[in-house]
C-alpha cells in the first residue's frame, strides 16, 4: 500500500473533476444521506482530502461562519464533510484531515465548531473538541430560533489558546439552508 497523497486547497482551486470527485465520495461515504444543502454547506472553505492509486480516501473541509455570544459576533470555521473510505477506516486518516483541518482554525479564527453524528463523536471528543454545554440556536428570518435537538451533539474547540465563549449564555448560529448545523 503506498502513502497517500494529502492536498489543501480551497474550493476555487479544485478542478471541476475533484470537485465531482469529493462529491460522489461524500454520497457514497454518507450512505445516500449527503444532500445538495450539505455540498453547499461544505463549499467555500479549505478541503482536506488524501488519495491514492485507488481514489479519495478521506476528505473534510472547513468554512467561515458567523455566531453570536453575549451580543459579540464571532467569526469562526465550521467543519463540514468529514469522511474516511469505508475500507480505510481506523488507519487514522481521520485524525490527519481534522489535524489539517485544525490548523486553519488555529491560524485564523476565534474557535472551531462543528455538528457530531455518533460515529464521529468519539474522533472529534478524542481530539479535544468538547461538546458545548449551553444552549444553542439560529437566526432566523423573523429572529432567533432554538435549536434543541442540536444541543449535545454541537461541539466547540478553543483556537490556539484562545478562550471559549462562556455555555451561560446561547450560541447563535447564522442562517443557511438546509441543515443549519
Amino acid at each position: 500500500m503506498t502513502e497517500p497523497l494529502w492536498h489543501t486547497v480551497h474550493t476555487y482551486e479544485l478542478t471541476p473533476t475533484a470537485r465531482d470527485g469529493i462529491r460522489a465520495f461524500l454520497d457514497t461515504a454518507f450512505e445516500g444521506g449527503f444532500s445538495d444543502d450539505d455540498w453547499d454547506h461544505t463549499l467555500g472553505g479549505i478541503h482536506a482530502y488524501a488519495r491514492d492509486g485507488s481514489g479519495l480516501l478521506a476528505h473534510g473541509s472547513v468554512v467561515q461562519r458567523r455566531v453570536i455570544h453575549a451580543h459579540r459576533s464571532y467569526r469562526i470555521e465550521y467543519v463540514e464533510g468529514v469522511a474516511v473510505r469505508a475500507d480505510r477506516r481506523r488507519e487514522g486518516l481521520g485524525g490527519r484531515v481534522m489535524t489539517a483541518l485544525e490548523r486553519v482554525i488555529d491560524g485564523a479564527y476565534a474557535f472551531g465548531a462543528l455538528s457530531a453524528s455518533d460515529t464521529g463523536a468519539a474522533l472529534y471528543a478524542a481530539r479535544g473538541w468538547q461538546v458545548w454545554q449551553g444552549q444553542i440556536g439560529v437566526q432566523g428570518l423573523s429572529g432567533v430560533v432554538p435549536l434543541p435537538d442540536e444541543e449535545g451533539s454541537t461541539y466547540v474547540r478553543v483556537a490556539a489558546g484562545r478562550p471559549l465563549p462562556s455555555p451561560s449564555r446561547k450560541l447563535i448560529f447564522d442562517w443557511r439552508d438546509g441543515d443549519v448545523l
